[in-house]
């Protein structure tokens, strides 16, 4: 009787999962995780064994064609882990499934066989054929062997050596716009005679002679560019030897590593502050509990959270564990990393998407093998194949960098992690200064641990705790209005210029938050009011400077530009104006006050190229720049000690956002923000410049009490049956055609509040349907429904909704 599996194909659109019969070769190799091909309709194609089934679901199964890689792509936890998030965010289990897989594996083109010199068993005359074919040409790809045997089915052939053990298979990745990194080997065949000239000049007899003795002292293949460093000779001298039969070429691949070149001293475990030491206990102690709840260290900024996260990293490597270490941004990696790397060397990997492909391939496979102890990196690192993981470390668990929107799964890295760890038996350590509401309510209600470290620490040199620990920094709140009243345009007020004259004057330095890039918000005519939105979206075209005598007005959706007109197109009016205020805006009007200021800029139009977050960063460490002129990015946990002055030119902007969370993201942006002064013995200051300087969130941001400011917004929360007192789900309908996008919204609501009738759940609520925030984008209207209540999902689990867009407990329900 055949064995028969469950496989997720990759196939764009098909979201389902297969069954298969698996042929008699392949029974005792294939398991859960493996990569195979399979026919699928007409074509051949990838597709992951997911687990072995007694009984399948079709009547005729074809198949299974070959095995792509001999160790499974998958580990069974990520298996497990796909299942949930499948359950949990009601997505494609294929497409949670291709969420772990490595990077260029759908672009999979093929497939090397290596053969095993091990003594073969009686072999078919067309497997015998296969076999040598193999060790006498070396490891050949499937359209080499296609080549080599036109006329056979050695497919088959390939199966059956599979099965007994006798072929290696390796998936070969194309990679974009460049090769495998290759570089030339060389090994020693043979000394020459003694009495061998190498060459009739004298220095290059030595050169060639140093070269031979260099790898004399060494055994096998050994790098060429290793060579040359050693021995001062050069690849004419290496190929001269080899013509003469003194060496062998060969090839080795070389491993991309985004840290190769990381260069930073060693460091070693700090001397903890009381606060620190009782948090490290509780954690420790849950590092060795059977099963211990999720971990909030709630620590103000600068605290020493990431002295705990290190701590407990090589507490889990020391019981024999992995652990994963996430970010919300990768802006926030390169810091991150070089305090890991110092800490636990070459175990460490980083995973993020400015990589090229090749390394983060190279990295995935590193983790597989287990040369890999630590991954550190943003969302997409929860999935990196680490076996045996201890500890999953999330630092600035608040943060909706976490939220993955734009991928057919759209999950929260946050919630992934705790599914995770619950199937890994691992501890979940999630660090902030300003938590999510949700996340403070599940501490605050004994569901979560929650440790708090109250004070900051002072920042370590050497190997101890220096005393003195600077103190929160003081927040002055500006009242723009009064600025407005007392003749002051301009956009900063009349403290915030002194303090930037008094910071470059003592050559320390600034940063300016704004978060909002370009130069201005929207573009519009004074005479009729006609603001310029884009064609394709209908939002308003934000400006940017483009040197200086060129506009141009950019859509943030879409990415469609143009150049700002001389003449309002409804009225033909010269009057067009800008109004509001961007990044580009803040640094412009910078250089007009203080022309001696060196200013960077630091947001999503500044750091579009790779490893420009790094170089930014670098350049404002290294004191090359007095201000940093920057939007969110800023608040992202950075370390930058020279920093004694933060500017908040607009604290406002978010709060009037269609968002119950928007107090929440600002409070939580403002206080990160404000946490970048007074990092060090040098002190601090922070301004929030505001036209509504009664808010709760801006008050309670000033005077850092989270405390307040948790106790104010739950209470709203409960009051309105928001998250965390209820859940969301959003569904969204896209299409080009407007009037159909409106009547799909309106028949959903329809058969929901049907539905909601007949299963008798008074408690929950469809608000909508009503056109999207962003109501047209890339030419398409958006209509969206919202659902509220208590598990709110399982009205959905099992309709047919084709077209919608569904997110269960998004960050942002706009």
């Amino acid at each position: 009787m055949p064995e028969y599996v469950e496989l997720a194909v990759n196939v764009p659109k098909v979201s389902g999962v297969f069954h298969y019969h698996v042929p008699p070769e392949l029974e005792h190799t294939l398991r859960p995780g493996h990569l195979v091909l399979a026919p699928f309709g007409a074509q051949i194609v990838q597709g992951v064994v997911l687990r072995r089934i007694d009984r399948p679901d079709v009547a005729e199964t074809k198949p299974i064609d070959s095995l792509l890689d001999d160790a499974p792509v998958l580990t069974p936890q990520q298996i497990e882990l796909a299942r949930q998030l499948s359950h949990s965010t009601l997505a494609p289990l294929a497409a949670c499934v291709a969420l772990m897989l490595p990077p260029g594996i759908g672009q999979l083109a093929d497939v090397r066989y290596s053969p095993f010199d091990t003594p073969a068993p009686e072999l078919t005359p067309a497997q015998a054929l296969l076999l040598q074919t193999l060790q006498t040409r070396g490891p050949l790809r499937a359209r080499q062997l296609d080549k080599a045997l036109p006329r056979r089915n050695w497919r088959a052939s390939i199966r059956a050596l599979q099965g007994h053990g006798l072929i290696a298979t390796e998936p070969v990745i194309p990679l974009p716009r460049q090769k495998a990194k290759l570089v030339r080997t060389a090994r020693l065949l043979q000394q020459p005679p003694a009495d061998t000239q190498l060459s009739k000049t004298a220095a290059i007899h030595a050169r060639r002679a140093a070269l031979l003795d260099a790898l004399q002292r060494e055994s096998g293949y050994m790098a060429a560019e290793w060579l040359y460093a050693e021995s001062g000779a050069s690849l004419s001298d290496l190929t001269y030897l080899e013509k003469h039969g003194y060496v062998e070429f060969g090839q080795a691949e070389q491993v991309r590593d985004p840290l190769q070149d990381l260069q930073t001293a060693m460091d070693v475990p700090h001397i903890l502050t009381p606060a620190q030491e009782a948090a490290w206990q509780a954690v420790q102690a849950s590092l060795h509990a059977q099963s211990a709840k999720p971990i909030l260290l709630h620590g103000v900024t600068s605290s020493g959270k990431t002295e705990i996260y290190l701590r407990a990293v090589a507490e889990a490597l020391q019981a024999g564990h992995t652990a994963l270490v996430l970010v919300p941004e990768i802006a926030l990696t390169p810091q991150t990393v070089q305090r890991f790397f110092a800490r636990f060397g070459d175990s460490v990997g980083l995973l993020h998407s400015e990589l090229s492909e090749g390394e983060r391939y190279d990295t995935w496979r590193r983790a597989r093998r287990g040369d890999l102890r630590v991954v550190v990196g943003p969302r997409s690192a929860l999935f990196a194949p680490l076996q045996n993981i201890g500890l999953i470390v999330l630092d600035e668990e608040h943060d909706d960098s976490y939220y993955e929107a734009h991928q057919d799964v759209h999950y929260h890295a946050r919630g992934a992690a705790l599914q995770y760890a619950q199937i890994c038996n691992a501890l979940v350590l999630l660090g902030s200064a300003t938590p999510d509401v949700g996340s403070y309510t599940q501490a605050r209600t004994g569901a979560w641990q929650l440790l708090e470290l109250p004070e900051r620490v002072q920042a370590h040199s050497g190997h101890g705790v220096a005393s003195g620990a600077p103190e929160l920094p003081p927040v002055e709140i500006i009242d723009m209005r009064r600025e407005l009243k007392a003749g002051n345009r301009s956009i900063f007020s009349r403290a915030l210029q002194g303090e930037l004259e008094q910071v470059l004057q003592r050559g320390q330095q600034a940063i300016l938050f704004l978060n909002r890039r370009g130069s201005a918000t929207y573009v519009f005519c004074r005479d009729c009011g006609y603001v310029l939105r884009c064609p394709n979206c209908e939002t308003p075209l934000t400006q940017h400077a483009r040197g200086e005598l060129s506009q141009e007005l950019v859509c943030h959706q879409c990415g469609y530009q143009r150049s700002s007109p001389k003449q309002c197109p409804q009225c033909e009016s010269t009057q067009i104006r800008h109004y509001g205020m961007g990044t580009e805006s803040v640094a412009a009007e910078l250089a007009r006050s203080l022309p001696q200021a060196r200013s960077l800029r630091w947001d999503r139009d500044s750091t579009r190229s790779k490893g420009s977050h790094q170089r930014i960063l670098t350049q404002f460490a290294e004191g090359r720049a007095d201000v940093l002129v920057g939007t969110q990015m800023l608040t992202k946990g950075l370390d930058l000690p020279k920093v004694t002055l933060v500017g908040v030119v607009l604290a406002d902007v978010g709060l009037q956002m269609p968002d119950y969370r928007a107090a929440e993201r600002v409070f939580q942006l403002l206080t990160q923000v404000a946490g970048r002064a007074g990092r060090s013995a040098l002190g601090g200051r922070v301004i929030f410049q505001t036209f509504q300087p009664e808010h709760y969130a801006i008050r309670a941001a000033a005077t850092h009490d989270y405390a307040a400011f948790y106790e104010t917004e739950s209470t709203y929360r409960r009051q309105l049956r928001y998250p965390p007192y209820a859940e969301l789900v959003r569904l969204e309908y896209r299409h080009l055609d407007a009037r159909k996008a409106e009547q799909e919204a309106s028949a959903l609501a329809a058969e929901l509040h049907a539905q909601i009738a007949r299963q008798g759940r008074g408690a929950t609520d469809v608000i909508g349907p009503a056109p999207s925030f962003y109501a047209r984008v890339n030419k398409e209207y958006r209509w969206q429904l919202m659902l509220r209540g208590p598990q709110p999902a399982e009205l959905l689990r099992g309709l047919r909704l084709p077209g919608w867009r569904i997110e269960v407990n998004p960050p942002a329900p706009l």
